[in-house]
């Protein structure tokens, strides 16, 4: 990624400046990670917040939609932290599961089941310990990799990321019952958070991480995450962003998946005024197989860009993309997808498929598909669609007695039903599903 070098110049950017001069000193870390963090913000520096001049960005002009940034959220009591938890609907009601809860970026072990974890095998690190160690572990956790390295969402949540949670799943292991990494945000400041997860060979995880807020409260979340699968693991993974109508939520999700392990992905994104999830994936090679997949509802004046950069260096892996989106109102939807396969990277298969459901004459949406291969025997296509609602397939269920408003419901329930169901886990699903019901009733019957 390439910009031009300038200087700060907006509200919200001399803000983010000035926040982190005042905090640098009382962020966790020693002299590694403080190195890490002068580093970060001061690729911030030179750029900016991204806007449509960086290719990457270019339908998500951050600097446009962001004039203003909340001042960063401070940890909250125990108190507060559980009435926040306990005031937030549960998207996943229902589900016996273990939990590790997050409230405004921080860890709340009287919260989450850190002890219980521990038993069936999964260790559990607040980051802001990982962080304090300094030296190599603090470096680490602050690290990127090389795909990542230098997106600016990135940038800003290695200068300001204070805590998080750490998941060590142990070789061998399999969970009995799902984990969800819940980030409860109060609505009192910007809030970055960073989390870890390594699964080891042999291991298998099922995994959720949720994100809530409150309505009417323009807040902002920075949160990544950032996986490694080891050899012969397995991990089913997704990612429901729910924050209210007026967050902006910045969401990463960095995977590294090693040689013959399974990775399925979804992202559920339903929420916040103006939204971006990017994946960025590095294949492990022969017998990988990994599935992204995403179910986008958006309505009102929403936006919201899903951004995925999927990179084969190695021969022999299987990628999958399915990201299905309903745009209602004047809202705007992006998916930007890119896929590299590399010159050693020989008998790659690999294919992406984005679809958009135009609910409204006034919605838009914008998909970039791309492929760059540098391999001659390989397997690769993407392709992208978008309109409205099939008319004869709403004929065919009025004509049958079913109201329009109903039919309508039908349709764009079975259509991003689609990218739900791929991720392999029936009982994530069908909660996630719930999602989609609740969204779709708020909407009406409207087209």
């Amino acid at each position: 990624m390439t910009a031009e070098v300038r200087t700060v110049r907006t509200e919200a950017e001399t803000a983010i400046v000035e926040a982190f001069a005042r905090l640098r000193d009382t962020l966790p870390g020693g002299a590694r990670v403080r190195e890490r963090r002068e580093a970060a913000i001061e690729t911030f520096r030179r750029t900016g917040l991204p806007h449509r001049r960086i290719e990457e960005w270019k339908y998500t002009d951050l600097r446009a939609l962001m004039r203003k940034v909340a001042p960063p959220a401070v940890r909250p009591s125990e108190e507060a932290a559980r009435r926040a938890v306990d005031a937030s609907p549960d998207p996943l009601a229902g589900i016996d599961r273990y939990k590790l809860v997050l409230v405004d970026g921080f860890f709340f072990e009287t919260l989450s089941d850190r002890g219980a974890l521990l038993k069936a095998g999964v260790e559990v690190e607040p980051v802001a310990n990982l962080l304090a160690m300094d030296g190599d572990t603090g470096a680490i956790v602050l690290d990127a990799g090389r795909l990542a390295e230098g997106d600016i969402a990135v940038a800003l949540n290695a200068a300001f990321a204070t805590d998080g949670a750490g998941i060590f799943v142990r070789e061998g292991t399999v969970l009995d019952k799902p984990l969800e990494i819940m980030c409860i945000s109060t609505g009192a400041g910007a809030v970055t958070v960073r989390s870890g997860i390594m699964v080891g060979a042999g291991a298998s995880l099922r995994i959720v991480e949720t994100h809530r807020g409150p309505a009417g409260t323009a807040y902002q979340v920075n949160a990544l995450v950032r996986a490694h699968v080891a050899e012969r693991a397995t991990l089913s993974y997704a990612r429901l962003q729910a924050e209210g109508d007026k967050a902006i939520h910045i969401g990463t999700t960095i995977l590294q998946v090693a040689p013959g392990s399974e990775v399925n992905h979804l992202t559920v994104t339903a929420g916040g005024a103006v939204s971006r999830s990017q994946i960025f994936l590095s294949t492990g090679g022969e017998r990988t197989k990994v599935g992204l997949n995403g179910a986008v509802m958006l309505a009102g004046k929403q936006h919201a860009d899903a951004t995925l950069l999927i990179d084969h260096a190695l021969p022999g892996a299987n990628t999958r993309v399915l990201y299905k989106s309903v745009v209602d109102g004047d809202a705007n939807g992006v998916f930007q997808g890119k896929i590299v396969v590399e010159p050693d990277a020989q008998k790659t298969d690999a294919k992406m498929m984005s679809q958009a459901l135009l609910v409204s004459e006034t919605a838009s949406f914008a998909a970039k598909p791309e492929l760059e291969i540098f391999a001659d025997d390989v397997q690769c296509g993407h392709g992208a669609t978008s309109g409205q609602i099939d008319e004869t397939q709403l004929f065919y269920l009025m004509a049958r007695g079913v109201p329009q408003a109903e039919a309508e419901r039908l349709l764009i329930e079975a259509f991003l039903d689609d990218a739900i169901d791929a991720l392999g886990d029936e009982a994530i699903g069908e909660a996630l599903k719930r999602t989609v019901v609740a969204w779709v009733d708020r909407r009406g019957g409207q087209s």
